[in-house]
């Protein structure tokens, strides 16, 4: 059965790789999946597509809307 999850991203870019400085933010999805895996899976691939830049990646699976 598939259900819909509230999935949250943090995301950095380090612009320049020779200081500590970056900038951060937070995406939000709604991830239809079968599993809560599944959906952290299919959300980070998502946060890199629409992120391309970024050097890490926080995916945190929030809750279960459906």
């Amino acid at each position: 059965m598939v259900h819909t999850y509230e999935v949250l991203v943090d995301i950095r870019i380090f612009p320049d790789q020779t200081n500590s400085t970056f900038k951060s933010g937070t995406t939000r999805y709604e991830i239809d999946a079968e599993t809560k895996e599944k959906a952290d899976g299919m959300a980070r691939v998502q946060a890199r597509s629409d992120n391309p830049r970024g050097t890490e990646y926080d995916v945190r699976v929030t809750r279960l809307l459906r």
